[in-house]
């Protein structure tokens, strides 16, 4: 059975500055499903209209590798007009829960822009704040340019923070899983319980930390 790949465009974005909706920004998260470390957003703000030798290599940041995302993350913060980066940390995760930490993210990195935005496309999550300003699309991240764009610069941005993490939180291997709840996550929160970065409303996280008091 033959698979039709789909990869990011700019179609979306082309046809919203067609419509006088410009400069159009996507927008995108990491870290939502994770045990520890913050949720991370990003915003990315450009033109679209011009060309530029990378759009091509650009796709949804799990379908990259460290180094490529590493290589293009250089790219758009060199090329693109403005990005802008938000980052609500495990505390306040726990204090309003994720999808409002998502929410909360989102907004952080559009207030980052240097530019305000005409129109936002969001993968997937619903931005109340911007209403008819904003879309948010399922699975935008593989096919808007501008929302996989953002992907790769929350990706690297969050996941240079959990390898930062590793050295102040040692033993947990931070810099392998990225606060995912892989087996070998789990077996050290078995032994050596949670972290002040871990999320302990998430399930995983509170049941160790309950039998360890």
């Amino acid at each position: 059975m033959n698979v039709t790949r789909v990869y990011p465009t700019t179609e979306r974005e082309l046809a919203l500055i067609a419509s006088g909706r410009s400069p159009v920004a996507g927008v995108d998260e990491v870290g939502r499903g994770a045990l520890a470390g913050p949720v991370v957003a990003a915003a990315v703000l450009d033109n679209w209209e011009t060309q530029r030798a990378w759009h091509g290599c650009i796709r949804d940041s799990k379908q990259l590798s460290a180094n490529s995302r590493a290589r293009l993350y250089d790219y758009i913060a060199t090329d693109c007009l403005s990005f802008g980066v938000g980052i609500v940390d495990s505390t306040d995760i726990d204090a309003v829960g994720i999808v409002a930490a998502t929410r909360q993210a989102m907004y952080l990195a559009l207030d980052a822009l240097s530019t305000p935005p005409g129109f936002v496309l969001v993968d997937w999550v619903v931005l109340a704040r911007l209403g008819g300003a904003h879309e948010a699309l399922p699975k935008g991240d593989c096919k808007c340019l501008s929302i996989a764009c953002a992907s790769i610069v929350a990706k690297v941005t969050r996941d240079r923070l959990m390898e930062q993490f590793d050295s102040s939180h040692p033993g947990y291997g931070f810099t392998l899983h990225k606060g995912y709840g892989t087996a070998s996550h789990l077996r050290v929160l078995e032994t050596q319980g949670a972290s002040s970065i871990h999320r302990v409303s998430f399930r995983p996280v509170g049941l160790v930390t309950r039998r360890l008091i």
